[in-house]
């Protein structure tokens, strides 16, 4: 009798063992905080793919953008210019006893700079549209002015002749097509046309070129002048080709950037827009203001400097910035929930923290799609509230509590607004997020400092 009453007694005891181990692995703390990791880190998937999103839409802007603004011109360098004055040596190539001797003629070609060179010019921005995207492009009056001198036993040393009559001037231009007025360049009183296409492309890959009598350079320098209206798009750049040289710029564009070999020495930018001065000497630059051949080519071109007219809107730099901060935003709203938990003894499915977590990476398409056809700022306020609200509401019916969903509720208005501030302050982002992190982490050990974990585990208040 005893045999067969035995097997159903271990049967309900083993059952009981089994409901008593489940019971245990539902009420664990550690198991729960396991769970809650490794949802954050499986978050991290569609957050990875919004990023992606992010920077593919961001390519398409970019490939818009520059197919529009090649239609219109490319980004612009201004260099030079630059005098080429053929010299002639003669070299004797027969024996000196010879009594007829033979000699042995080369051209050479001495490329001079102008002693004095001065540009002052005005940028009036514009912008060109395809759909949705915009290129920044410009339309820019420059007057190019200054002076040539020549010490031909300085330069040149024992070389026999100089052709000055074949001498010729060469202004660089990187796109041509952005010229839109016929060129005159005003050659020590005399007015000279320009052809197209440069005569020395290993120093001037492109531009205009002007046939100039350099005879004056014998006895004085020779001044030259010219004004040009040139067109482009976002970059304006210059190469000092000065012994000094002084560029000044002025436009109505409020976002500039400078940078280059060297920075403004005077500048001054308003909402209105910017003023900006640079000087130059030649001894700030590694090449002289005169050498035979291409020798300084690479030298030359390297030595440029200018402005950019930025986009203030860059909504897709300023949205990928955002993304990164969206683990930090998924652990401290999956945090709140955990010691809500803890601290109420709700317990919340890992499906309710899946749905959460989704909303919370939905924030970063929303802001993307909307700040396409917004400002950034108006697209950031209409994305934060649409989820902000969306997990306010369902965090309502997950706590049947007010209390804990408004803790919710501002935790979230605290973090998209901590959120933004980071993104408008990039110069101090690091030094934002560190001592947000410290406030976070802080609050959290205050709040969790009376919660005794043992108990937690095994069920008990």
């Amino acid at each position: 009798m005893e045999n067969n009453e035995n097997p159903p007694m271990r049967n309900q005891e083993s059952q009981s063992y089994f409901e008593r181990l489940m019971t245990s692995l539902r009420n664990s703390v550690m198991l729960k905080m396991l769970v809650v990791a490794f949802l954050v880190l499986l978050l991290l998937i569609p957050t990875g793919m919004i990023i992606n999103l992010i920077e593919e839409r961001k390519e398409l802007n970019e490939f818009v953008t520059e197919e529009v603004s090649g239609k219109w011109a490319g980004e612009q360098t201004l260099a030079g210019p630059v005098l080429t004055i053929p010299v002639i040596e003669k070299k004797r190539t027969s024996d000196w006893h010879e009594e007829d001797p033979q000699y042995k003629y080369s051209t050479k070609y001495l490329q001079v700079l102008p002693q004095n060179l001065k540009i002052n010019g005005e940028v009036v921005p514009n912008k060109l549209s395809r759909g949705i995207y915009e290129a920044i492009v410009y339309e820019s009056n420059i007057q190019i002015s200054g002076d040539f001198s020549f010490e031909p036993k300085e330069e040149l040393g024992n070389y026999d002749s100089i052709d000055y009559q074949n001498a010729f001037l060469t202004i660089g231009i990187s796109d041509l097509r952005g010229v839109e007025e016929r060129i005159i360049v005003n050659w020590n009183g005399t007015e000279s046309k320009v052809r197209p296409g440069s005569r020395i492309r290993k120093i001037i890959e492109s531009g205009v070129s002007a046939n100039v009598n350099a005879e004056g350079l014998k006895n004085k320098n020779v001044s030259f002048g010219l004004n040009l209206k040139l067109k482009g798009s976002s970059d304006l750049s210059f190469i000092p080709s000065g012994g000094e040289t002084i560029v000044k710029m002025r436009s109505s564009w409020p976002s500039p950037k400078f940078g280059g070999t060297i920075i403004p020495d005077d500048r001054n930018v308003t909402s209105e827009g910017f003023n900006a001065t640079w000087k130059t000497l030649e001894i700030n630059r590694n090449f002289p203001q005169s050498w035979f051949g291409d020798e300084y080519s690479d030298a030359f071109n390297r030595s440029s400097f200018g402005l950019s007219l930025l986009n203030p809107a860059d909504q897709y730099q300023n949205t990928l910035r955002a993304a990164k901060y969206a683990i930090l935003t998924i652990t401290l709203t999956f945090l709140i929930f955990f010691l809500s938990e803890a601290i109420k003894g709700q317990r919340i499915h890992p499906f309710q923290y899946i749905l959460v977590g989704f909303a919370l990476c939905l924030f970063y398409a929303l802001l993307i799609a909307l700040s396409e056809h917004m400002p950034f700022n108006t697209a950031y306020l209409s994305a934060s509230i649409a989820i902000i609200s969306m997990i306010f509401f369902y965090s309502l019916k997950v706590f049947q509590s007010k209390r804990f969903a408004f803790v919710v509720l501002g935790l979230l208005v605290a973090l998209y607004g901590f959120l933004y501030v980071t993104l408008k302050l990039e110069d101090y982002a690091l030094l934002m997020g560190t001592c947000g992190l410290a406030i976070i982490l802080a609050l959290t050990m205050y709040f969790t400092r009376n919660i005794n974990w043992y108990k937690l585990s095994r069920g008990t208040a």
